[in-house]
């Protein structure tokens, strides 16, 4: 038997471990328990993972977001909310466009949260998040290379950035290069073209 509570977004289920026959006829034996379903928002706003090549400019631009896409390939079976917020080269980020993210993660009812962003500035990002988004769990990543393009990181630092929120403590994280760095204490090496700790 299950009963669904959506106030606390569990089911509470019974089921008989065994039985045994007393005079009054037969007895089970019930066990209660509950399942817990997490949620998680994933907040969109741009960066190279979802840029496409225009062969008539031999340049890369925004069209639409491959998130969703991403995540049927994957076969992600997890209960995500997207909301696209913008899609914009973190170099083109102004403070209004940082703090729309940081309203987005404050006004959540989710407290795991998942955003993409351009690589460039997404350590300023993350820092912002980490001082002001008390409560929750916020995992930022993005990709060296577009999902569009052949040998991209962007599914592989998706699937960490996923494993990441669900598993990390409460706090603002970096999920690239297949680690996860606490939001104070990672920069981007521009000449390896990859996120480390920053000493």
């Amino acid at each position: 038997m299950l009963n669904y509570n959506h106030n606390y977004e569990c089911i509470t289920w019974f089921f008989a471990l065994g039985c045994g026959h007393s005079s009054n006829g037969v007895t089970l034996i019930l066990i209660q328990g509950i399942i817990h379903f997490m949620k998680i928002k994933l907040l969109i706003t741009g960066g190279t993972i979802d840029k496409v090549y225009n062969e008539l400019t031999g340049e890369l631009e925004f069209d639409d977001s491959h998130l969703e896409k991403m995540l049927k390939r994957g076969r992600s079976t997890l209960d995500i909310s997207s909301e696209i917020l913008f899609l914009k080269d973190s170099l083109d980020m102004a403070d209004e466009d940082r703090e729309l993210i940081l309203s987005k993660c404050l006004s959540s009812t989710e407290d795991k949260i998942v955003i993409t962003h351009g690589t460039d500035t997404m350590v300023e990002t993350a820092k912002l998040l980490g001082d002001q988004a008390k409560g929750k769990t916020i995992v930022l990543f993005g990709s060296m290379i577009p999902y569009s393009v052949n040998n991209s990181d962007a599914l592989f630092n998706l699937g960490v950035a996923l494993s990441a929120v669900q598993n990390k403590k409460q706090g603002v994280y970096i999920a690239m290069n297949g680690q996860i760095f606490d939001f104070d204490k990672v920069e981007k090496n521009k000449k390896l073209g990859i996120f480390q700790t920053r000493e």
